[in-house]
């Protein structure tokens, strides 16, 4: 029973987030693999169980082609997803049919804006016959660079016992 966490980041809080979360289904007895959105595959091994998409929320939903060009010419960008996001890779994942997911994004606390990239890649993962875990989740962020407020990684760390948890009962 494997579980893979695919991540955009280009600050690094979400990437962040993504390792604490891949700890948690960890230490609940779910091995854990976190791979970069650029590096995804198309499909995933016959013994994943349950795969984790997390995005930084930017304009209200998944990042895309501009956006991502603005974030990487910020001070202290950092990104993990060059060229494409998580929007082009669910659009681009095969035999997603009858597969866990769960997806998270990170924002920023205030102000706080409508929008979530993991409502966005919850619902797109829907149609391509993926089949939600838990609830869409949200860490917050102080700034658009970070950092992650207090608390965040711990809260991420305890999503995936929970992640965990919610598999087994399935």
């Amino acid at each position: 029973m494997d579980a893979v966490v695919v991540v955009e980041s280009w600050f690094g809080c979400t990437r962040q987030v993504a390792d604490a979360v891949a700890q948690g289904l960890a230490s609940a007895g779910v091995p854990t693999d976190v791979v970069d959105v650029g590096d995804a595959p198309p499909a995933f091994a016959a013994g994943t169980v349950l795969l984790v998409v997390g995005a930084p929320t930017h304009a209200f939903g998944m990042s895309t082609r501009s956006t991502r060009a603005d974030a990487a010419r910020r001070p202290g960008a950092v990104a993990t997803a060059t060229g494409r996001g998580v929007r082009e890779w669910v659009a681009s994942l095969q035999d997603a049919a009858g597969l866990r997911v769960a997806t998270f994004d990170t924002r920023v606390r205030h102000p706080r804006l409508p929008g979530s990239a993991a409502a966005a890649a919850a619902r797109a993962l829907g149609r391509r016959g993926a089949v939600p875990l838990l609830r869409p989740q949200s860490f917050w962020v102080d700034d658009t660079a970070g950092p992650l407020l207090d608390g965040e990684t711990h809260r991420a760390h305890a999503w995936g016992r929970s992640l965990a948890a919610a598999l087994r009962d399935s």
